[in-house]
């Protein structure tokens, strides 16, 4: 059963068509790499499925709920996360508290609480602090989390941006090459992580890489996207 499907997705700018009918699934469960050359639209498809760009023409489902009308905060909410192709961390921001801003579109308590620090507001705020820990820890970050997010080597926060894809709590999880700029070892690491956030998590996970060994070894199905 397909957890998110597309079909006939065309997108264009200023007349220059950059995706041309895209008909596109990825199952429920399932590790599916996206691959083609630079500039083939790959990255735009992902700002399709994620509200970020409006399509002309075509569908986007996600557990046969349409996004298209939706707004990027919507979608997250609906349960699609993504990292980009160059990380986006909060500067001046800790680890921690990087990792528990991906959790506000969970977050109920309003902003009379938040000003007068009400017990509900107190709860929550202890157990978000408490879950981006825990996506942390899963991710194999475990020392540092007063850290400003932005001085961690390269890699490490590149497992910060994964983790708070995670604490958005998604059943889809879009990876926008997330091998780029890892060493060997680093590479190897992700690759275990992936496979761990499905098979321990339950998500779904779709990834756009050029490295075709690690494509290769981790995804179960491969779908190649070209000029759109």
């Amino acid at each position: 059963m397909s957890l998110l499907e597309l079909k006939g997705v065309s997108l264009s700018f200023a007349g220059s068509r950059v995706l041309d009918a895209v008909d596109f699934s990825v199952p429920a469960g399932a590790i599916v790499s996206l691959i083609g050359p630079n500039g083939a639209g790959k990255t735009s498809l992902f700002n399709c499925i994620t509200g970020f760009y409006k399509p002309q023409q075509g569908s986007v489902r996600l557990d046969g709920t349409e996004t298209l009308r939706m707004k990027p905060h919507q979608v997250t909410r609906l349960g699609i996360a993504r990292t980009f192709q160059n990380v986006r961390l909060f500067r001046e921001m800790s680890v921690r508290e990087n990792v528990m801003a991906g959790q506000h579109c969970r977050t109920g308590a309003g902003v009379i609480d938040a000003i007068l620090r009400l017990p509900a507001q107190r709860r929550e705020e202890a157990a978000t602090r408490d879950f981006a820990e825990a996506c942390l820890r899963f991710v194999g970050i475990t020392e540092g989390w007063d850290r400003e997010a932005t001085t961690l080597p390269y890699g490490w926060q590149r497992r910060v941006e994964i983790a708070r894809a995670l604490a958005t709590q998604p059943k889809l999880l879009l990876l926008d090459e997330p091998a780029a700029g890892l060493t060997s070892g680093e590479k190897e690491e992700l690759i275990g992580l992936i496979g761990r956030i499905r098979d321990e998590r339950g998500i779904a996970v779709l990834l756009i890489e050029h490295d075709t060994s690690l494509v290769m070894r981790i995804s179960e199905r491969i779908s190649v996207l070209d000029h759109g």
